[in-house]
């Protein structure tokens, strides 16, 4: 399925095998991984098309599925879970009503997916007209061609879970490696930084910033220092915190965004990663709030964050209490679609139980 401006293999989870070293195996093996081109299987050679959800229903209360998401790397034989995203899980709800996890009930389903890396909960409303998942329609998102039917997407509790808090530092801004950064999680680790800081313009081709060795090799020192201040440790090896170098807005948003996912320069910006930048412009004295230049935040806000393919509109609903930034809601509009369904072989050395 292609979930928002990624495309990924759902899985139910009973198909796969109930060990984690067996079941990264089987999707590396599913995917072509590793190779750059993942020729031998079914990834599309980018870490944005190698991508993995895993779903099964739920037994929580207040949950109909849930949902583990799965990073497969193109280049190196590694499979992480260490992150959430938001672009596969436009996907979960409809690929649920289509394998009956879920029944339709009228023309719109709200579906109620519990978000296992991050441990949160995302309530996504999928057009069901006649009983049917709906994916034609007149919704469009930047970064995916032609138009398709709207997943609106909301997001309880997201702020914090993956590093306990929004502002993970206590602070709106630090400085790492002599530079001033923003540290925040809501729903993605992300690490705001100004694009003229690094020596950039901000508004780069991402071929050109992965092609500019110097400015690399400072996000990266950026990114591994921020790792245990964000108390996620030693991210060497981890897929966040994710680097979103800044810049004022060139096309009426309310920031530029050019984001390290973490060592490919995104062509968008990850739903997650969208959130959590939208969530810093209205955060006092962080350094996105100084880009944005947003002097008043108010409680409600749609924000539209510029990526290299277009814009990602945010809804935000939140609160101040002093100088801390509460959020209450934040929620945005994705569109899926169903591309095949069937099986994928893996050699019977990875996997002999089938």
């Amino acid at each position: 399925m292609r979930g928002g401006t990624s495309k990924g293999l759902y899985f139910h989870s009973s198909d796969l095998p109930t060990d984690t070293a067996t079941r990264d195996a089987v999707l590396l093996a599913a995917m072509g991984s590793p190779d750059v081109r993942e020729i031998d299987g079914m990834g599309g050679g980018h870490p944005l098309t190698s991508k993995v959800a895993v779903i099964q229903p739920s037994a929580r209360d207040d949950a109909d599925v849930d949902y583990l998401f799965l990073q497969v790397w193109p280049d190196r034989a590694e499979v992480s879970d260490n992150q959430n995203c938001g672009n596969l899980l436009a996907g979960v709800g409809p690929f649920a009503l289509e394998e009956g996890m879920v029944k339709a009930d009228g023309p719109t389903t709200e579906v109620r997916i519990w978000m296992e890396n991050t441990e949160s909960l995302a309530i996504a409303r999928v057009q069901t007209p006649d009983g049917r998942v709906r994916y034609d329609g007149t919704a469009h998102i930047d970064g995916v061609p032609g138009t398709h039917a709207p997943i609106p997407i909301e997001f309880l509790d997201v702020a914090g879970s993956s590093c306990g808090a929004l502002l993970p530092t206590g602070r709106p801004v630090d400085e790492i490696e002599g530079v001033r950064v923003t540290c925040i999680d809501n729903g993605m680790p992300v690490v705001c930084v100004k694009a003229a800081d690094v020596g950039l313009t901000g508004y780069e081709d991402p071929l050109e910033i992965e092609a500019n060795a110097q400015v690399c090799s400072i996000v990266e020192k950026i990114r591994l220092a921020a790792g245990p201040l964000m108390n996620l440790g030693d991210v060497t090896n981890k897929t966040v915190p994710k680097v979103s170098l800044l810049a004022p807005a060139q096309l009426g948003g309310v920031v530029a965004t050019r984001t390290f996912i973490p060592h490919r320069v995104h062509e968008a910006i990850g739903v997650f990663g969208a959130v959590s930048v939208a969530t810093a412009c209205l955060v006092p004295g962080s350094v996105a709030n100084e880009v944005a230049g947003i002097t008043d935040p108010g409680a409600q806000h749609d924000l539209d964050v510029e990526h290299p393919t277009g814009y990602f509109t945010v809804s935000m609903d939140v609160t101040f209490e002093g100088s801390d930034v509460v959020v209450r809601r934040a929620s945005l509009l994705r569109t899926a679609r169903l591309l095949m369904r069937g099986e994928v072989f893996v050699p019977t050395s990875v996997w002999r139980s089938r």
